[in-house]
């Protein structure tokens, strides 16, 4: 039996004041081709404030502040035996990175910033 994994997601507004916020295209994982928020993995030991901060710049590489816990899921995917806990966090774009933003790694979101 598969141990659940835990995701991060993550709501990054370009300001406190702003409610827009960043979206992508999933790429070669779980759900591909479909529209997400960015986010990842939770690594051993990492806080969820830490996991946010490093996929989002992973992703995205965009700095993000004002980290927030907003709510969490629990999904079992019982057809093809996946258990996810996903944690929904926010948090404020400290500024938009300058030219493209990286290209994604497997798993991981295209952004439309």
């Amino acid at each position: 039996m598969a141990e659940p994994r835990v995701g991060v997601g993550v709501f990054v507004f370009r300001s406190a004041e702003d409610g827009h916020f960043i979206v992508g295209e999933r790429k070669g994982s779980h759900g591909a081709g479909t529209i997400a928020l960015p986010g990842g993995h939770l690594d051993f030991g990492e806080s969820f404030e830490d996991c946010a901060a490093r996929e989002i710049k992973e992703e995205t590489g965009i700095d993000i502040e004002n980290i927030r816990f907003l709510t969490a899921t629990n999904t079992v995917f019982g057809d093809t035996g996946k258990h996810y806990v996903t944690i929904f966090m926010a948090a404020n774009a400290i500024a938009k990175p300058e030219g493209e933003p990286p290209e994604p790694k497997v798993g991981h979101t295209k952004p439309f910033l």
